[in-house]
């Protein structure tokens, strides 16, 4: 990151702890005020909104936020997150911010973490985006990865529940659908599972599951997301080869998700008749559900990307993400689901792009995908 680009800040929760958080200005805004970022001398976290990246923020009607609920590992300064803060407002470098938050107990927050708390956690950084900042809802795209998509599914359910407020998007990257299912599946590193050898004895499951205290119900809340919901936008991307938290979790949200829009439910072989489905040969395959002409439910799986970077780097198939001829070379995401979200983040802010089988139309340009399989890239090639 360049001086300044990111600023610290505190959120303060109703029950009196105080979350620390990155805010991310978009590179484009950057440049435009880096003389004044630069000179402006370092503002306390405390103090964040005194700064002049809360009043790019907060001041710019123009101005996108994406929410950021990162894994259970590390904190928002891990080494491999700023390469997603960089991808994920790299949909439009002019307008999207990005704020990423650590958790109660994680990092520089205080408190202790558990599942309730994390999900304060999450209302009140979505509160303080709102009642603070000023964005708008329609302006606010939720992101969660990993044990950020439970926090993210259950901030999405409060706001739609108690409020009626819907966003611009959900978007859950290796997303679970609930704790104790997960425990049967989970496998550390892909290699030790922790209860699959005791699938033979369904009680002995039960028996440890018992003692989960924290249970993370995702496909519970999005169900009830999707049902309260007037024009959910919910985008499930996953990995082939995660193999900690297996791809048939987000096939099964998905299915769980596409129900809910139905009164009398659907059953799996009806969705699968209607449901639209795209082959993307390299890239995986996509498949989207659309519901009274503003629900949008789509699920990615992609061939490519284990889980996080925090996994083995032979686990990332596909490295780089290149952009030539007009859009300068810029390099703005390494990963095929970071890919994938720049796509979607595009159509949910422009409404201008289809997504095709081997190009992307967007605005007047014409780009090309192009996948090397044998050197693991993904380049992106645009013309007018």
């Amino acid at each position: 990151m360049i001086e300044n680009q990111v600023q610290p800040l505190q959120i303060a929760t109703p029950d009196g702890e105080v979350l620390y958080a990155w805010h991310v200005l978009p590179i484009a805004k950057y440049i435009a005020n880096e003389d004044h970022l630069i000179k402006e001398q370092d503002v306390p976290a405390a103090r964040f909104t005194d700064s002049l990246g809360f009043d790019l923020l907060s001041k710019d009607p123009n101005s996108h936020l994406v929410i950021n609920f990162h894994g259970n590992a590390g904190t928002v300064a891990q080494g491999w997150r700023t390469d997603a803060y960089r991808s994920l407002s790299s949909g439009s470098p002019a307008k999207i911010h990005v704020l990423a938050v650590d958790y109660r107990g994680f990092g520089l927050s205080t408190g202790t973490p558990d599942e309730q708390g994390l999900i304060t956690d999450g209302i009140a950084t979505v509160q303080w985006a709102i009642d603070v900042a000023k964005i708008s809802p329609h302006r606010i795209i939720i992101v969660g990865q990993s044990l950020g998509t439970a926090v993210a599914a259950a901030v999405a359910e409060h706001f739609v529940r108690v409020s009626k407020v819907e966003f611009a998007g959900i978007v859950l990257i290796a997303a679970f659908s609930d704790m104790p299912t997960l425990l049967l599946t989970y496998s550390i590193g892909g290699l030790v599972p922790i209860l699959s050898p005791l699938r033979p004895y369904p009680r002995i499951q039960r028996f440890f599951s018992g003692f989960l205290r924290d249970t993370w119900d995702t496909s519970s809340r999005i169900t009830n997301f999707v049902r309260k919901s007037q024009k959910a936008n919910l985008h499930l991307i996953h990995a082939k080869n995660d193999f900690e938290i297996q791809s048939r979790h987000s096939e099964s949200l998905f299915y769980a998700a596409v129900n809910a829009t139905s009164m009398s439910g659907l059953s799996t072989k009806q969705i699968d008749a209607v449901k639209f489905r795209q082959d993307l040969h390299e890239g995986g395959s996509l498949e989207s559900w659309y519901a009274d002409g503003m629900n949008r439910i789509a699920k990615q799986i992609v061939r490519y990307g284990g889980r996080s970077d925090i996994n083995d780097s032979r686990m990332h198939s596909l490295r780089r993400f290149s952009v030539s001829s007009n859009l300068d070379d810029r390099e703005f995401a390494r990963d095929l689901w970071q890919t994938t979200f720049l796509v979607f983040l595009l159509y949910t802010l422009t409404q201008r792009v289809k997504s095709l089988n081997k190009y992307i139309v967007t605005n007047g340009w014409l780009c090309t995908i192009l996948v090397d399989d044998w050197n693991r890239e993904l380049r992106l090639y645009c013309e007018t």
